[in-house]
């Protein structure tokens, strides 16, 4: 069912002015997004009309985007990535792990997405990895999921990476499966004091070999000693890492990533109201416990653009990644020896030869299985439906 308001309502009624009042300060990745978003499931996409096969009632339906940042395609886009993922889980509990890093790093980031997003994916995956592997803490090799998000919930910029981490892991001599305690995976202040010495160490060599740029407020820090002096602070700050018990077992581990993997800066059920001057959604406050954490806020039409023009990504950066035993073409292998090592049936061999899972919506009507009776393309409107009386005459005995 279609929410009431959406991004693309939003980008639509107010795009065109967005866009001309901030023409050449607008990316073209951005520029993409907006029209994608706003083109999305509309005539300029193309279509196809569906029927019911039990009582004739028909609808049309516009084709999506499918563009990454699209709050309303990626649910489509998060059931096809589980399905292909269903079969990498293990029987063991799962923990969630969340790296991020100081204020002062992130106006950095911004400036640099594409390089210190990575090196935030390289240094907390190390990070795990090395931990792990410590014969003091697991001393075993795990595997990981990890997610990149740049927004808080509030549409800020806030890039962390959530990961999603098996309860254990093989041996150094692949002789035997390693679990974790059932509440404890590994020491986050541990884990915090190395990705803050890996991430700075890797930042800093980023700087001399002249990779990062810096403009407006930041241009000062472009300047070696300027740079190292607004790193200072966080030389000494605490890098919280967050991590949390097991999930109940791999369903659970489903649909917790289902809400995590193609997650974008805000969904369209948060919306609550749109009018020319203004947009007010829910958020969470983090700083408020209980029911008091669920908060309404209030954006100007142009604020809530910008806020969510800011977690536009890098063309071709990848947002998920996997680490450890489930990393490339390795990762078939290595699940084989921990289902083997955990004395775990492999799961079975998919068929390729059965139909694919229909999400298409039933009949409105009668809850029949609707098919594609018609296709039009980008920019056509489609054609009338079918005459009730004449197709009654054909179908007559």
């Amino acid at each position: 069912m279609r929410a009431s308001i959406e991004v693309a309502d939003i980008f639509r009624s107010a795009g065109p002015t967005y866009r001309a009042a901030h023409a050449g300060h607008l990316s073209l990745a951005q520029l993409k997004v907006m029209s994608a978003i706003e083109n999305c499931r509309t005539a300029a996409l193309g279509g196809h009309i569906e029927a019911c096969e039990d009582c004739g009632q028909w609808r049309i339906a516009y084709n999506s985007c499918r563009n990454r940042h699209c709050p309303k395609c990626q649910g489509g886009a998060a059931r096809t990535w589980l399905a292909e993922r269903e079969a990498d889980l293990l029987p063991v509990g799962y923990f969630h792990v969340v790296f991020t890093f100081p204020a002062e790093v992130a106006d950095i980031a911004f400036q640099n997405k594409g390089l210190v997003y990575d090196l935030l994916f390289k240094a907390a995956s190390e990070t795990m990895l090395t931990i792990a592997a410590d014969p003091k803490h697991l001393g075993a090799r795990i595997g990981i999921t990890a997610v990149l998000h740049t927004w808080g919930s509030a549409m800020t910029h806030h890039p962390h990476v959530h990961m999603i981490v098996p309860g254990g892991g093989i041996a150094p001599d692949a002789s035997r499966w390693i679990s974790s305690r059932p509440a404890f995976l590994l020491p986050v202040r541990v884990l915090g004091k190395l990705f803050r010495r890996l991430f700075l160490t890797r930042l800093v060599a980023l700087h001399d070999a002249g990779r990062l740029t810096f403009f407006g407020a930041l241009a000062h820090l472009a300047d070696r000693r300027a740079f190292l002096r607004h790193l200072a602070p966080v030389r000494t700050k605490r890098w919280v890492v967050y991590a949390k018990a097991p999930f109940a077992g791999p369903e659970a581990v489903l649909a917790y990533l289902s809400r995590y993997t193609h997650r974008v800066a805000i969904s369209n059920s948060r919306l609550i109201a749109f009018d020319e001057n203004s947009i007010t959604f829910r958020y969470k406050d983090y700083r408020r416990t209980g029911t008091d954490r669920q908060q309404v806020m209030a954006l100007a039409v142009d604020e809530f653009i910008r806020r969510f023009l800011l977690h536009v990504l890098p063309r071709g950066f990848h947002r998920i990644r996997h680490y450890g035993l489930l990393a490339g073409s390795a990762r078939k292998a290595s699940l084989a020896l921990a289902r083997e090592l955990l004395d775990v049936a492999p799961p079975p061999d998919a068929d390729a030869t059965g139909e694919p899972d229909d999400y298409r919506p039933p009949c409105p009507c009668c809850g029949g299985r609707m098919i594609v009776i018609e296709v039009f393309e980008r920019w056509r409107q489609p054609r009338g439906p079918p005459d009730a009386a004449a197709t009654n005459r054909e179908t007559a005995p």
